[in-house]
């Protein structure tokens, strides 16, 4: 099994990354707010899954150990397969995932497609007391998806608004005042 692997971004495309790690080429499925940060030639490292089935083999990256324990845990879910595991990690930055899973707040995991009312609720149920939440209210959490819908209506994708979200400070908690200095962020690159 595939648990790590370090090495040179060889391509990159919207879902995936090839890693070369000591001339061999591995297809890694990894979030999107981590390929936006990604250029080929880069020296990366991911902890990952490996995902095998019968019909189907595929490595899962993930830039830090957390990332892929709630990846794991949301896997474990009936009706959770890989790539709405994947949906749910792209959707909100992972304390916003775990305090909207904390609180029982479904309505963001049903933002994820293929996340039915229902599938998000046995997500909640089965998730609940195995995750600690950073204390984040549900309104910071609105505030926070709130922000990255706004941005992708100004034309940015998922990806670039979450990792421009990344660095404004979490103390800032108006979902307008984030997306002005996420502008910012964004205008820098």
């Amino acid at each position: 099994m595939i648990s790590y692997l370090k090495g040179t971004i060889k391509l990159k495309e919207e879902d995936f990354v090839i890693i070369v790690v000591e001339g061999i080429g591995y297809k890694i499925f990894i979030l999107g707010q981590d390929i936006a940060k990604l250029k080929i030639g880069d020296m990366a490292e991911f902890f990952t899954h490996h995902y095998v089935r019968e019909d189907d083999e595929r490595l899962y990256g993930f830039s830090n150990f957390e990332e892929l324990e709630m990846f794991e845990l949301l896997f474990s879910v009936t009706g959770i397969g890989p790539k709405s595991a994947m949906g749910i990690l792209n959707i909100a930055p992972l304390n916003s995932l775990k305090a909207a899973i904390a609180q029982k707040d479904v309505s963001l995991l049903t933002k994820v497609s293929g996340v039915g009312k229902k599938t998000a609720e046995r997500v909640v149920l089965e998730l609940a007391s195995k995750i600690k939440s950073s204390g984040k209210t549900a309104e910071e959490t609105s505030d926070l998806f709130d922000a990255v819908e706004a941005l992708m209506s100004l034309g940015y994708s998922r990806a670039q608004a979450l990792s421009a979200l990344e660095k404004v400070p979490e103390d800032i908690s108006d979902a307008a005042e984030k997306v002005r200095l996420a502008l910012k962020n964004l205008g820098k690159k």
